[in-house]
């Protein structure tokens, strides 16, 4: 516990269908400098690593944020800044912008289009999904749409939040 901020600012958007990005009635949640952070770009990142597993989020992954929009229809996606700062586009083309930095949690519902425009040479993250599962990537096109829906609206909320487990803010904004 000594790396995680009990208390962070949490902003939160919520993103209505743009064109064939469904988006969620559930909102992204960003906690802002969520995380005091190791200096080491592989320390930090294994830190983030067993913070999610241990709130039963996991299937991690160590990268960058893909620079075309995408959306996941089987699952929510948590991911954490470990180094750097970027610029995201949320909800598909012309969606909102907004900047995450080093200690920054963002929680993405299934159907939130999001896309990195702009990152600091050194921008790294951990991903990782509730409970471990698979992810898909869809591409906001038209024929995908009625599949994801399906697998979107078949999702439950997950049990715990990837930060704070049970005591979590996940329940408090995402409610179906």
């Amino acid at each position: 516990m000594k790396r995680i901020n009990s208390n962070p600012h949490i902003a939160h958007y919520i993103l209505k269908r743009n064109k064939n990005f469904p988006n969620s009635k559930l909102p992204v949640l960003i906690y802002e400098a969520a995380l005091m952070l190791p200096s080491s770009k592989n320390k930090s990142a294994l830190a983030i690593q067993k913070i999610l597993a241990r709130n039963g989020w996991s299937n991690s992954w160590t990268n960058g944020i893909y620079d075309f929009h995408h959306y996941h229809s089987i699952t929510h996606e948590a991911m954490a800044v470990s180094m750097g700062d970027a610029i995201l586009i949320l909800g598909g083309p012309k969606g909102k912008r907004i900047k995450i930095s080093r200690g920054d949690l963002l929680i993405i519902p299934a159907g939130v289009g999001h896309c990195c425009i702009k990152h600091s040479p050194d921008f790294q993250c951990v991903g990782a999904y509730p409970q471990g599962k698979n992810y898909d990537i869809n591409l906001g096109r038209r024929k995908e749409q009625e599949r994801a829906m399906d697998h979107i609206n078949q999702l439950s909320i997950p049990s715990k939040d990837p930060l704070l487990g049970k005591e979590g803010f996940l329940k408090t904004f995402w409610k179906k």
